[in-house]
């Protein structure tokens, strides 16, 4: 019979996230009670998301992660707190096999600022928002306030609450 493994199991992480993880406890002034525990880890790169002073040892701790998950998960949190010109930076350190959800929200991030913006034209939305994820739709009609962007989302979102928002938001 195969046994499972516990944590007592975990391998040490290697020598380049201990490095990345060391920085991240300076910075933070906070440690990680595990290294080897993916759990621990994801407290402490949580605490380091907001700060900006975290982001390049942050960069280097997921870039050195093992647990794709883990690491997809830290790029899908510090995503929206990026500037657009990082964002690519962030999604490329991923495995390949764990960045798709990443580049896609990269890419409607990058939308949702278009439409706040208008640099997306509104009249482009109505063939747009049947490719927008839920998260999208919801974004745009709770955050864009351009009428014909709202009436296409109205019409066409996805969910009921997606176009109850839009309509509400339409006033």
């Amino acid at each position: 019979m195969e046994r499972r493994k516990t944590m007592a199991d975990a391998e040490p992480p290697p020598p380049a996230l201990r490095r990345a993880l060391k920085e991240l406890e300076e910075r933070l002034g906070r440690s990680a009670t595990d290294a080897s525990d993916g759990h621990a880890r994801w407290e402490l790169y949580r605490a380091a998301l907001g700060p900006a002073a975290t982001r390049p040892a942050l960069l280097a701790a997921v870039t050195a992660e093992p647990d794709g998950a883990l690491a997809s998960g830290v790029v899908g949190e510090v995503l929206e707190r990026l500037p657009r010109a990082e964002r690519d930076t962030w999604v490329r350190v991923l495995p390949p096999a764990v960045r798709g959800f990443s580049e896609r929200r990269a890419r409607e991030l990058a939308a949702l600022e278009d439409l706040r913006t208008g640099a997306l034209a509104p009249d482009r939305v109505p063939e747009s928002v049947a490719g927008w994820s839920d998260w999208l739709q919801l974004r745009v009609a709770g955050e864009v306030r351009d009428a014909a962007v709202l009436r296409a989302v109205a019409a066409s979102g996805r969910t009921k609450r997606i176009r109850r928002t839009a309509t509400e938001a339409l006033g």
